[in-house]
């Protein structure tokens, strides 16, 4: 009876066991995922007892994965992804190069030829973007700035190895591999390969720009018009998994790219707060089956008979990329805080590793062994991933300590980092500081431009820093976690500050910095949590507006006027 219904054997087994190891997990004070990866173990093909159909949970988890980059994409629009492009592009393609190199050259050390060695470093070199979400998610940063640095580094990432993929094949006799089909690994068939995919993804991207954005939201209403719940949930879920498949059927880009451009499109629909909502049961399942699935490749005896190549991996994946991408953040000069959460980001490999590893072994490119090594290094970097955010978080808290040392990785010579030696008087006493230049910042600083109020933005985003100078405003690029950053922003002589940024992370360290240099500051935050704005208020940390209590007091207001009431 299991073997004729092995869908419904290997969700419910999935799930069941991902309930109680997860539970399990929480309990010792370990992330539920790793609960999860255990399970997958437990129920794959290199442990005794009950074997799950290993296709099946694989593409349960490609849907799973389809709805987390749908759902990312409804919160990370193209604004988001350009506004962060100078950083994301060149940061992205340094990293892969320097991480390849380390796995080739570690390769090379093991006697491997050149080809395995490459796609064996490139299969190390991108991390999981299903992974980095979650870890975002659950620290509430993945509309901070760090955020949208490390999430649009990763489609960078995704973009990368959608080219690898495509091209090695027609390289792998070059390679030392098999040559698939008629195809020989010659200099016109690469350019001409190279040519078409690029066309298609361009195309691919273009289509969802210019059509999508007009033809998904107005979809989106048209259902939400019918009044049935069930409907718009259904039309966000085909949606989702619908132009993912498309995209892959017809322009050759991967399923999770594509999910993502379609949850970028559907944003510009007013009930895309909504369709995250509604989606989002369905997707923390698939979530979990996306883990389960990881689990299931590995064999633990790996780690038994090949410790010290285990280790040599995980050093790759967890330190040298981790390093590489903190170097490199640093070099295009933004805070080390930055530089800090982005390296824990890149700092575990997942699903693209997985392909790549599966398409070189079939090419001949990657031995089993090697297959076996990506697999460890996959899971328990994904394992240790919530560990390596903490160091992160106590290696930045050690560094503020020690202030000499933070200049010397941080300031620089930054033009950026400090107000010019033009800037009128007005804007050094007195002043407001802004923190944050989004949605809200923005509409802030209308609001004092109009009353003339002076005030000073800090923003970690360097490009709009350069953007508004250009436009007039004074700005100062950093973060204001930061005190050199404060001090650079004249907050010694400043009236108030305001934070206007999501990043909730760092609010008490701004304010308890800002204290220290004006003891009599006043100080006023947003947040959209509840719980978060309680715990900001019992602190003392100023005032507080929480975003669902203003809209409710102006639009009672509105009704209040309407009726003629005194409000």
């Amino acid at each position: 009876m299991l073997h004729s219904t092995p869908l419904i054997t290997t969700i419910a087994t999935a799930l069941g066991l991902a309930l109680v190891f997860g539970f399990l997990a929480v309990r010792f004070k370990l992330p539920a995922l790793v609960g999860y990866l255990l399970a997958g173990v437990l129920i794959g093909p290199f442990t005794p007892g009950f074997v799950a159909d290993g296709q099946i949970a694989a593409e349960l988890a490609e849907i799973g994965v389809m709805l987390l980059m749908f759902g990312v994409g409804m919160h990370f629009s193209m604004d988001d992804l350009m506004s962060v492009r100078k950083i994301a592009v060149p940061g992205a393609v340094l990293q892969i190069a320097v991480a390849t190199a380390m796995g080739a050259g570690v390769a090379h050390l093991w006697g491997w030829p050149l080809g395995e060695g490459l796609v064996f470093g490139l299969a190390l070199s991108v991390a999981s973007t299903v992974v980095l979400l979650r870890a975002l998610e659950a620290r509430g940063a993945l509309d901070s700035m760090n955020g949208k640095i490390a999430v649009g580094w990763l489609v960078m990432e995704d973009l990368a190895m959608v080219l690898v993929l495509v091209l090695l094949p027609p390289l792998a006799g070059w390679l030392g591999g098999k040559v698939p089909g008629e195809e020989q690994g010659g200099g016109g068939n690469l350019w001409l390969t190279l040519g078409i995919t690029l066309l298609k993804v361009s195309a691919f991207v273009a289509l969802m720009l210019v059509v999508g954005r007009r033809v998904f939201p107005k979809l989106l209403w048209l259902v939400a018009r019918t009044g049935s719940r069930e409907l718009f949930t259904l039309c966000v879920i085909a949606a989702a998994v619908s132009i993912a498949y498309g995209a892959a059927m017809l322009f050759g880009v991967s399923f999770a790219l594509g999910a993502f451009f379609a949850g970028m499109v559907m944003r510009e629909s007013e009930f895309s707060h909504r369709a995250a909502e509604d989606s989002l049961p369905l997707r923390e399942a698939f979530a979990v089956l996306f883990f389960v699935s990881v689990g299931m490749l590995f064999d633990p005896m790996v780690i038994v008979n090949q410790p010290l190549q285990v280790l040599a991996v995980l050093a790759i994946i967890i330190v040298g990329k981790s390093i590489a991408a903190a170097a490199l953040v640093l070099v295009f000069r933004y805070p080390l805080n930055t530089a800090l959460n982005v390296s824990a980001s890149l700092g575990q490999i997942g699903e693209f590793s997985f392909i790549l590893a599966g398409l070189g072994a079939s090419l001949g490119l990657l031995r089993p062994e090697g297959q076996s090594l990506i697999l460890a290094g996959a899971l328990l970097s994904i394992a240790v991933n919530p560990l390596v955010f903490k160091a992160a978080d106590w290696l930045e808290q050690w560094l503020e300590s020690h202030p000499t040392l933070v200049a010397k990785f941080a300031r620089g010579t930054d033009p950026l980092s400090e107000l010019p030696m033009a800037t009128d008087e007005k804007y050094l006493s007195k002043q407001v500081v802004l923190v944050g230049y989004g949605r809200v910042g923005k509409r802030l600083a209308v609001e004092m431009d109009a009353q003339d109020i002076p005030f000073v933005v800090v923003e970690k985003n360097r490009e709009r820093v350069e953007q508004l100078r250009a436009n007039g405003i004074t700005a100062v690029s950093g973060d204001a976690a930061d005190a050199g950053v404060l001090i650079q922003a004249h907050i010694a002589r400043a009236s108030m500050l305001l934070i206007a940024t999501p990043d909730a992370f760092n609010v008490r360290q701004m304010v308890a910095n800002a204290r220290m240099l004006n003891p009599h500051i006043e100080t006023v935050v947003r947040t959209h949590n509840e719980a978060e704005a309680a715990l900001l208020a019992q602190e003392n940390i100023g005032r507080v507006f929480l975003g669902e209590d203003e809209l409710a007091h102006n639009m009672g207001r509105h009704v209040l006027e309407r009726f003629g009431k005194a409000a």
